[in-house]
């Protein structure tokens, strides 16, 4: 049943539906009330025996009995034409003469019944088609104002079909638009996790690299790196989906990663951290602060002779979330630093998640060393 509709409106053929049925029924009923009642008061009779009030009322009847039995194949033939090869002025020319024969053919068939029905008026003479001559009909234009409906007819069920295609149209049109939007969806999730897929092995082989460092110094510091290392994959594979996490939870996976950092620089690391509570629940990408940790970490505290100094803050301005990520190195070369593929797939991740809403900046600190702000809209997760 979906189908064949499905089919009906690609093609653009709308069927009449029972409620639309019932409602025409209902239209012509209503019109043949309203002339019989107006017939019955009529003041220019001066007197109506039973048996003309009866007929008076039967031929009102009759008559939008028979402009509703037209309507309906009328509204079929409309449906046919809207959506054949047929020239439009091929069209025009045949509903004008289909709409001069049906308005001739109702006449007729009216002034058959008015004749059978109603006494003959003195001096009207009877013809071939009863007691009124169908003469009248073809050759005075008796049947003109059966055109007239015939015509405001046909324009209801052009308006009916023109009404239905415009529904169909829109309705097709915000499909295609749900559509786009899950294709891009999809597209920003395929992105983000390709994005994620390269950001994950760097993150490995910079973890490995600095294992690797210590094996023949610090056996037991490599053996809590493995560890460290071990839950942060296990987060990694059981998360790979999520790309947004509140931030306590992205700041306990940081706080991982510098327990690898803290033993490969021992007390040439001094990491702090500070998130207000008010913050903690914003969500935030999936291991945002780690590649900006990272990057200070390689280019601020490897540089340094003495103790390196980062620290991590979070906190709400408005209606966003600031996080940065401030270091006591050299600083940038220049305006600003690459740090290489963690900092560009952060700066992509961002873009794909967020648009316009975000922010990332890498800059020189006043104070020496360099700051990396990331500006977030501020939003939790929905409860379930």
């Amino acid at each position: 049943m979906l189908e064949q509709r499905d089919e009906q409106l690609s093609r653009g053929i709308f069927r009449l539906r029972p409620g639309e049925i019932l409602g025409i029924v209902l239209f012509w009923a209503f019109l043949a009330a309203l002339t019989a009642t107006g017939r019955l008061l009529d003041p220019r009779i001066p007197e109506l025996r039973p048996d003309i009030s009866a007929a008076l009322i039967s031929l009102a009847f009759i008559e939008y009995s028979v402009w509703a039995a037209v309507t309906f194949p009328l509204v079929g033939l409309v449906n046919r034409m809207s959506v054949s090869q047929m020239p439009r002025p091929l069209r025009g020319v045949l509903l004008i003469l289909l709409g001069l024969a049906v308005a001739v053919a109702v006449s007729l068939l009216l002034f058959i019944a008015r004749g059978r029905l109603l006494p003959r008026p003195p001096g009207v003479a009877v013809g071939p088609g009863g007691r009124f001559s169908w003469y009248a009909v073809i050759f005075r234009g008796e049947f003109v104002g059966d055109l007239i409906v015939y015509c405001a007819v046909l324009g209801a069920a052009f308006a009916r079909n023109y009404f239905l295609q415009s529904q169909t149209r829109l309705a097709e049109t915000r499909r295609l638009q749900a559509e786009t939007a899950q294709l891009h969806a999809r597209l920003a999730e395929s992105q983000l996790s390709a994005l994620r897929a390269q950001l994950n092995p760097h993150f490995l082989f910079n973890t490995l690299n600095a294992i690797s460092s210590l094996v023949e110094h610090d056996p037991r510091g490599v053996r809590r790196m493995i560890a460290r290392l071990s839950e942060l994959l296990r987060h990694t594979l059981d998360a790979s989906t999520d790309q947004e996490i509140p931030l306590a939870r992205e700041l306990d996976l940081l706080e991982r990663y510098l327990d690898i950092m803290r033993i490969r620089f021992a007390d040439r690391l001094d990491v702090t951290i500070d998130a207000p509570n008010e913050v903690r629940a914003t969500l935030v990408p999936n291991l945002i602060l780690q590649p900006l940790v990272e990057n200070a970490i390689q280019h601020g505290v490897a540089q340094v002779d003495g103790t390196g100094r980062i620290a991590v803050r979070a906190e709400r301005r408005g209606d966003d979330v600031v996080l940065t990520v401030r270091d006591n190195g050299p600083g940038p070369a220049g305006a600003t630093r690459d740090g290489g593929v963690g900092l560009r797939n952060t700066v992509a991740r961002l873009e794909q998640l967020y648009g316009a809403r975000q922010r990332f900046s890498l800059q020189p600190a006043k104070e020496g060393g360099a700051i990396a702000e990331v500006t977030l809209p501020f939003h939790v997760a929905s409860a379930p």
